[in-house]
């Protein structure tokens, strides 16, 4: 659904690249509060992965594919204001460096992609899990949903924008309707990955997963002689005879593991299997082509770029091409956000009193 240069006129664009800038701000200030020395570099591979698997256009219609936009797996994850921090980093890789939605609608994406599905999404994902069962069945049919609900959502949002500064002449209810009716297959896919995506980690890890917080006991060890020293069921004054050392019972678990799978995961999915996407229309292009909102599209300022097109310039072969620009992007999109999320954590330490411990919900961390 990224959103190129002609489709919205210059004061509309204007006045969501202000939206977006605001929102932007109070993430910043609001992500302190959710990244701790765990989260900080989990939010990067975050970014990292949402990227990846956005390069994995699935066919949802006859002529017409779509594929992860993430704000609903951002915010499930690391938390709201860092998920749209998270999409931020995404969209601003996307447009400078591949191409991908226009550099002066970069307030409309992150205002439609970042901040609609974000916010959408952990609305609905909040009220699910107060009614669902806690655990992680609960968990991940609440995931889906909100994924579900959030890409529609942000197409509704796409339709308003186009209402407010549209360039050509296209009906609003005609705009509505084929935009809704093609992103409520979309989001059926968003909803998978994001269900399995966020049940996978919950599985592993469900400390790390900032929506599971007081949703689900803490991985539990336990021997022939019972629980170890630091798990929860363990009695007091065992947690702390076993809670020094590296790796040993009680000490706080490391997520490297977990970062390194992470990594690899969407090294796969950008480097490989992006090859075998669909090469259809997504639904927003799709949409524009029929209904003719592209006949003002404008080139991409970065049209010349390196890796324009998520091909890598003067590399012949399409695949080797493609892989590298996919690799190429991951490590910069996971650079640029561990670096912003890191910088966060830094800032959060130096602003907290000494003392006076972590807010409540993050000593799960």
């Amino acid at each position: 659904m990224h959103v190129p240069d002609g489709f919205i006129d210059a004061p509309v664009s204007a006045a969501t690249a202000a939206v977006a800038a605001a929102a932007v701000a109070v993430s910043l200030r609001g992500a302190r509060r959710e990244l701790d020395d765990k989260a900080a570099p989990l939010a990067g591979l975050v970014a990292a992965f949402v990227f990846a698997v956005q390069m994995l256009n699935f066919p949802v219609a006859a002529g017409t594919s779509g594929h992860l936009l993430g704000g609903a797996l951002a915010a499930i994850l690391v938390g709201p204001y860092t998920g749209v921090l998270c999409i931020s980093v995404v969209l601003l890789m996307q447009g400078v460096l591949f191409a991908d939605g226009g550099l002066t609608a970069l307030g409309v994406n992150i205002t439609d992609m970042g901040i609609v599905t974000t916010v959408v999404a952990y609305g609905v994902f909040r009220v699910l899990v107060r009614l669902l069962p806690r655990g992680r069945t609960g968990l991940t049919a609440a995931s889906f949903a909100a994924a579900l609900v959030s890409v529609p959502a942000a197409a509704a949002a796409f339709t308003l924008i186009y209402a407010l500064g549209g360039t050509t002449d296209v009906p609003v209810g005609q705009v509505f309707t084929a935009m809704v009716g093609v992103h409520v297959l979309i989001g059926l896919g968003e909803a998978v990955i994001t269900a399995l995506t966020v049940s996978a980690v919950a599985a592993v890890r469900p400390d790390l997963v900032h929506g599971a917080r007081g949703l689900m006991k803490p991985l539990e060890l336990r021997t022939a002689a019972g629980p170890l020293p630091g798990s929860p069921a363990a009695p007091e004054g065992a947690a702390a005879a076993g809670s020094t050392g590296h790796g040993t019972p009680g000490a706080p678990r490391s997520t490297k593991r977990l970062w390194i799978a992470g990594v690899a995961a969407a090294l796969v999915c950008a480097g490989g299997l992006s090859y075998y996407a669909s090469t259809s229309p997504d639904g927003l292009e799709k949409v524009a082509h029929d209904k003719g909102i592209d006949s003002k599209e404008e080139a991409h300022a970065a049209k010349d770029s390196p890796l324009a097109d998520y091909q890598v310039k003067d590399v012949a072969d399409e695949r080797l091409s493609g892989g590298l620009a996919g690799v190429i992007g991951v490590g910069a999109t996971l650079a640029a956000g561990t670096g912003v999320f890191v910088v966060l954590r830094r800032r959060r330490a130096r602003t907290t009193p000494a003392g006076s411990g972590s807010e409540p919900g993050s000593a799960a961390l």
